[in-house]
């Protein structure tokens, strides 16, 4: 057993077929085992690409990334994945797709929470998936992971497909899997209130790098939200996002030490938090990275 379930250091990863293009680089961030993890940045920011890399699908150009303390291919059968795309087998059905994933995973299947999943959506076992929608093809490739009882679960972009009711519901089933199994996971969405309340870490990647990542009660605490007069001086703090309307100033911070006489002060949301940091780009990272490398 290891303490870290995810871990990257310099990680890079450029695509070939497009020469300078880097979807990743110098991504230093550690995941702790047990955690639910919110990751979250801008399209194109590197997420899917992060994801692929842990899944032991794509090898890094450069740097390395270690799941559950060992190389990401000797750790593919602990490891759960689903993809944006969904990739499953259109010709089968349901319940050839479920026996499939019990024969793949002889040993560690759980076919009632597999079945559960399924059954939540009222799904005929006998139905080829190339006919289902894409709500049901997410409940069949979550199934698929889920019965795997993996030891960490990778979601990229898992509820896009899925109604309010649907997502509140197999929301529910991921925490209780994590709860019960102690399963870490990994997860992105553009909707950030979908993950408040349900993940304890954040991972935030912006332009291929870790721009946050840490105990989001941890990144909550080192920030404030802060109102007051316009004229207030606010350079001795590291400011993250600062506008002035009128004769006031709202800016988001992180102190330095005391803040200036006449300023309100409170503490931000996640929402709140990453919406900053992705308005703007060149905020200073707050990360337990190294520093960086000089380069000649």
């Amino acid at each position: 057993m290891t303490d870290t379930a995810l871990e990257a250091a310099a990680l890079g990863k450029r695509y070939g077929w497009r020469p300078g293009r880097w979807a990743l680089r110098d991504c230093t961030f550690r995941l702790p085992a047990g955690r639910v993890c919110a990751v979250v940045g801008p399209n194109g920011a590197g997420k899917s690409t992060l994801f692929a890399l842990a899944a032991g699908l794509l090898a890094p150009t450069e740097g390395a990334v270690t799941v559950l303390g060992t190389d990401p291919a000797v750790a593919r059968a602990r490891v759960g994945f689903v993809a944006q795309e969904k990739p499953l087998y259109p010709q089968l059905t349901v319940a050839d797709t479920l026996r499939m994933g019990a024969d793949l995973n002889p040993g560690r299947w759980d076919a009632a929470g597999a079945e559960q999943i399924v059954a939540g959506g009222d799904l005929d076992p006998g139905a080829r998936i190339r006919t289902l929608s894409g709500g049901q093809r997410t409940r069949v490739a979550l199934a698929l992971a889920l019965g795997k009882r993996p030891e960490l679960l990778l979601l990229d972009e898992p509820m896009a497909d899925l109604d309010p009711l649907a997502r509140h519901e197999l929301m529910g089933a991921l925490m209780s899997q994590a709860a019960r199994h102690g399963t870490t996971i990994a997860m992105s969405s553009h909707v950030v209130a979908e993950l408040d309340g349900c993940c304890d870490h954040l991972l935030l990647i912006g332009d291929g790098r870790t721009r946050l990542a840490g105990d989001i009660e941890d990144l909550l605490a080192a920030h404030r939200r802060v109102t007051g007069p316009a004229a207030t001086d606010v350079a001795a703090h590291t400011v993250v996002e600062s506008r002035t309307t009128g004769r006031q100033l709202t800016a988001l911070l992180r102190p330095a030490g005391p803040l200036p006489d006449g300023l309100s002060a409170d503490q931000p949301s996640l929402e709140e938090l990453v919406l900053s940091y992705l308005r703007n780009p060149q905020a200073p990272d707050l990360t337990p990275a190294a520093p960086r490398k000089a380069t000649a």
